[in-house]
């Protein structure tokens, strides 16, 4: 019976923990990027785009176009943060290679659902994102490797 009572407060305590890590602001996620170790930035960066991406699409949505503009080039600058830290480390390489991957097809997905005018920066950054993963990808698989 002491057994079961243990488990049982070990889950919820590790429910609580992550729930609350799951609602960490975009600031904090931001703060702890910036201060992990050079192994761990790529995860955190892929995970401030991908929130930026989300938001992005959202204002797109919501016919707000400048600030969606901004959150895309978030998306980009946080993008290549991630790249970056990823060479360098040498780690996480494949795992920010399937991210960027999978937000350059989003961003596509959010171009067709636009106005021809708003589409531009749109495609823009969705080819950055693509460059970002032709270089993790010559990185992993290039010669000298």
């Amino acid at each position: 019976m002491r057994l079961q009572t243990t488990i049982a407060a070990v889950l919820l305590a590790t429910s609580f923990l992550a729930f609350a890590y799951k609602t960490e602001t975009l600031q904090e996620l931001l703060a702890r990027a910036a201060s992990a170790k050079l192994d761990d930035q790529p995860a955190l960066y892929v995970e401030v785009a991908e929130r930026q991406l989300k938001s992005a699409d959202d204002l797109y949505t919501a016919s707000k176009v400048d600030d969606a503009r901004a959150a895309l080039r978030d998306v980009v600058t946080y993008s290549e943060t991630a790249h970056d830290s990823a060479i360098r480390s040498g780690k996480k390489l494949k795992n920010t290679e399937i991210a960027l991957r999978k937000m350059a097809a989003k961003l596509r997905d959010i171009k067709r659902s636009l106005n021809f005018d708003d589409q531009g920066p749109v495609q823009a950054a969705a080819d950055r994102l693509e460059n970002f993963r032709t270089d993790l990808l010559s990185h992993m698989f290039g010669k000298g490797r």
